[in-house]
């Protein structure tokens, strides 16, 4: 077992193009760490950085202590799953599993042994003598990270290995692979676009734009104070609900469109910050989670209502997805991806959409105006030009 230790590493192209920017990262022996972040962020290219695919252009690469910038593939001692499963369709998946032993030609017998550890690990055992073509997409994938667990590996590196699966198998997958990574206790890199994939299978999650690291955290603490507004948008399904806001004298209150919420002295008390910008514009956020539709149980001492006009309901069985329009401008989520620095200009105010989720027998039609409880300690508050949260 090794560690993973990524300092300030970089990747330029002959264009000039810089996929990923002084990335600083590390990954305890024993743990379980997600890069996640939009399509073309640069995840892809620092996982290919560690196997030895790209070559570095700046910083330093080291795994159990040792730099291993101009070490070759081979060498690093490193095994990869992709989401493509690469498997031999002509091998069994015993011959598949045992393949890479094989052509270090250690003895069948030990093959064997191996082979069947890692099939008892992954629950394939009685599919060895099978062909890849009479396997489902869970089994195949199985199969390529037993593959890699016979090498006994210092690292694992995997890269989107789910996205081939359709969403009920996905989520199976999920807590195996958590399961099966914790049993052999390897430091493992797993790449995905997937923030639910990442928020349910990270020990740490890292969020990446753009090819800069934007946080590095547990999920829990991405979820509850994320360092700045693409976090909180990136983080979150259904999204965070961000508009446009006022504070006012003192940062007494929150001005939301037409409707004022008052900050008492706690919010204010946690967040000084918030003082040094009263009377200044601000971007806030509240979860849909942390909207429910307003009613006695849902009271707090300081909880107030923010009113809305429903726009359109989902029932999903267990909630209401409720969504809705106030007369605040709203910071759309997408955009916040693709461009930070479009929130000094006007392009992204639109109507104030939001989503609420509340209880699934909420009785709540499209076009009626409805109140929903806001707890001030809630609300995410966030500089209105640079992005950065406000403590």
């Amino acid at each position: 077992m090794a560690p993973i230790n990524l300092e300030k590493v970089s990747k330029r192209y002959p264009n000039g193009f810089e996929a990923v920017h002084e990335l600083d990262l590390d990954v305890s022996e024993g743990e379980l760490m997600v890069l996640v972040g939009p399509s073309g962020c640069g995840k892809t290219t620092a996982l290919r950085m560690v196997a030895g695919l790209e070559d570095i252009t700046g910083g330093t690469l080291r795994i159990g202590g040792q730099v291993v910038n101009d070490v070759s593939p081979r060498d690093r001692d490193v095994a990869m799953v992709f989401q493509n499963y690469a498997l031999y369709p002509h091998m069994t998946v015993s011959e598949n599993i045992g393949f890479s032993l094989k052509l270090r030609k250690m003895p069948k017998a030990q093959i064997q042994q191996k082979v069947s550890d890692a099939a008892n690990i992954l629950g394939l055992t009685e599919w060895l003598n099978r062909k890849p073509a009479q396997l489902s997409g869970g089994q195949r994938q199985r199969v390529a990270m037993g593959r890699a667990i016979v090498r006994e590996p210092s690292v694992f590196l995997m890269d989107e290995p789910l996205s081939n699966l359709d969403a009920k198998l996905r989520v199976q997958m999920r807590a195996e692979v958590s399961r099966i990574q914790r049993r052999i206790g390897v430091a493992t890199l797993y790449v995905t676009h997937d923030q639910t994939e990442a928020m349910t299978m990270g020990d740490r999650v890292a969020v990446l734009r753009t090819g800069r690291l934007q946080q590095c955290n547990a999920p829990q603490v991405l979820y509850d104070r994320p360092d700045n507004l693409f976090v909180a948008a990136f983080i979150g399904s259904p999204a965070m609900n961000l508009y446009r806001a006022q504070l006012t004298e003192g940062a007494q209150s929150l001005q939301l469109g037409s409707q004022a919420i008052r900050l008492p002295e706690s919010v204010r008390l946690a967040r000084p910050g918030l003082v040094t910008r009263a009377n200044s514009p601000v971007v806030v956020g509240i979860r849909p989670e942390d909207l429910p539709a307003a009613s006695a149980d849902t009271s707090t001492p300081d909880s107030q209502d923010l009113e809305g006009e429903v726009d359109l309901v989902e029932a999903l069985g267990s909630e209401l997805l409720v969504h809705f329009t106030i007369d605040a401008r709203r910071v759309r989520a997408e955009d916040v991806q693709d461009d930070a620095a479009g929130l000094e200009g006007g392009e992204l105010a639109v109507q104030g959409e939001g989503v609420a989720r509340v209880e699934p027998r909420t009785e709540v039609k499209v076009g009626q105006r409805t109140r929903f409880r806001v707890s001030p300690e809630r609300i995410h508050f966030f500089d209105n030009e640079s992005g950065i949260a406000i403590w």
